[in-house]
């Protein structure tokens, strides 16, 4: 019995409900060709697309093969494990019903490229498929591989570090994959909520507070609201308001008139001014002086400023966009930060995730800084433009990255200076890698200051990540191994934990 099974991908719904222009879509394409005994299908689009798509499936179809059409939920479809668990219990579960074991035929093209890995790994595995791919140009096509991939660890790990390059051409250009917003590179579903409120974000003139730990990129997400904005042709002024001296703060952010204060020697443009018609970026905005809070305020009330030592305001047109390391609000109920001020700023609210739980995105990260260091080293004395192995890039997964995404762009552009190979190897990774600073031992946990309070929960994931990436390096990857260094009952365990806890794991 022949059996062809495959995702329903968004260029199969799409022809269905185009109707009758001649174009069949990647599954649609392959039954075509006949020769199959059932077709089973799984997909994760809504149950209204999938109706109608099943309906106009049957009127192409005149053969008399079984049809059925699995619906499953998945978080994130680029998600390699959760892909794997949906297709294996759905595979374990319709082959009970046989006594021999069918022939099954993975079709490659539709869906995302993970989808298509876990295929093509599966394929060559644990079920032993034929693997089949679609164009409109070629037709249906045999993929082959030159080896066996269970033999060769080497293989799985370029499959799952390049997945979107090798792939992507099987989807015929209808998977969302990795993107860009200005500057930032993301592929995970966290990225891609905050990318899309940040695109809606842009399109309005309010204020806007991005908060995030040091090094996520809230620069880069504030400069790609203003290059989405109305105001793009504007200037994008930044302000970093922890790095200005006290005693001119005001200066710095108002402007000033000659004479004002001793040094004054001539009349001086301030931030605002010089944002005029565009947006002005407030960054580390916490840490400004309450005096300085205090002015801010009435500047954002009246539209308008008044230089230090002049008695004229000056009408000003500028979009705020601030950022902070610390939760603002919290620093408002403390007394640390005018509580007006912040209700001022936090129109619209960003968070920017850690890189710790930015599932999915590490991999386009690195390609992406790598991309840029090499761009910006190309003419350096006897610089080579530097790819990175398969095992680096998983090193690179296992760490915590606590200054997340610069500490990242940072240990690769050490990896590439120390490197003098094209390829950045995981040795290359191991001495770039800077050794985790701060408090040791138990002080570091159970000696911190009560006077502001703890997020007890966040404290123990903390402890809970830290030492689940630290089992999975030692045991290289193995689970089983992980399990036991942890101390923990069994395989099923460690798997809950490290979702609960969002650790990667390799």
């Amino acid at each position: 019995m022949r059996i062809l099974v495959s995702w329903i991908g968004t260029a199969d719904l799409n022809a269905a409900e185009r109707g009758g222009d001649g174009e069949l879509g990647p599954v649609a394409r392959a039954i075509s060709a006949g020769g199959y005994d059932a077709i089973w299908l799984l997909a994760t689009q809504p149950e209204d697309r999938l109706g109608k798509f099943e309906t106009w499936l049957s009127d192409q179809r005149n053969d008399r093969a079984s049809l059925r059409i699995r619906r499953v939920e998945l978080r994130n479809p680029a998600n390699f494990e959760e892909i794997y668990e949906a297709v294996t219990q759905f595979l374990e579960n319709e082959l009970r019903r046989f006594r021999q074991p069918p022939e099954l035929t993975f079709h490659l093209s539709p869906g995302t490229p993970a989808m298509a890995a876990i295929w093509v790994i599966l394929g060559r595995t644990r079920y032993r498929a034929n693997l089949i791919q679609s164009s409109k140009r070629s037709g249906i096509e045999v993929v082959s591989l030159p080896f066996e991939i269970s033999m060769s660890r080497r293989f799985f790990a370029d499959v799952v570090r390049s997945s979107d390059e090798l792939l992507t051409q099987l989807n015929a250009g209808e998977i969302q994959g990795t993107s860009r917003f200005g500057d930032i590179i993301h592929s995970g579903e966290e990225m891609h909520r905050l990318v899309a409120r940040a695109r809606r974000a842009a399109l309005r003139s309010v204020p806007v507070l991005i908060e995030g730990e040091s090094g996520t990129g809230k620069e880069l997400l504030a400069r790609a609201i203003h290059q989405e904005s109305t105001r793009a042709n504007g200037p994008f002024q930044v302000i970093n308001c922890g790095a200005i001296p006290l005693e001119l703060v005001e200066s710095e952010l108002f402007g000033h008139v000659k004479g004002a204060f001793t040094g004054a020697i001539k009349d001086r443009v301030g931030c605002f001014e010089a944002a005029h018609g565009g947006t002005l970026f407030l960054d580390e905005v916490s840490e400004l002086p309450l005096q300085a809070q205090v002015k801010l305020l009435r500047v954002l009330q009246e539209g308008e400023v008044t230089r230090v030592g002049a008695t004229k305001p000056i009408k000003v047109d500028v979009r705020i966009i601030a950022a902070s390391n610390k939760d603002l609000a919290r620093a408002a109920a403390d007394g640390r930060f005018r509580e007006d001020l912040f209700y001022r700023l936090a129109v619209l609210v960003l968070k920017v995730p850690p890189l710790r739980v930015r599932q999915g995105d590490l991999g386009p990260l690195v390609d992406g800084l790598l991309d840029r260091i090499n761009h910006q080293s190309a003419d350096e004395p006897g610089f080579s433009p530097k790819t990175i192995s398969p095992r680096a890039k998983t090193l690179l997964g296992q760490q915590p990255w606590p200054g997340n995404v610069r500490e990242l762009e940072n240990t690769l552009r050490r990896a590439a200076v120390w490197s003098d190979r094209r390829e950045i190897s995981e040795q290359d990774i191991r001495d770039a890698l800077l050794p985790v600073t701060g408090s040791s031992g138990s002080d570091a946990v159970l000696n911190r200051s009560l006077e502001h309070g703890i997020d007890l929960p966040e404290l123990l994931g903390e402890v809970a990540r830290h030492y689940l990436q630290r089992a999975l390096q030692h045991a290289d990857g193995n689970k089983s191994r992980a399990t036991e260094l942890l101390g923990l009952p069994s395989y099923q365990t460690l798997t809950n934990w490290l979702r609960k806890y969002e650790v990667p794991e390799g």
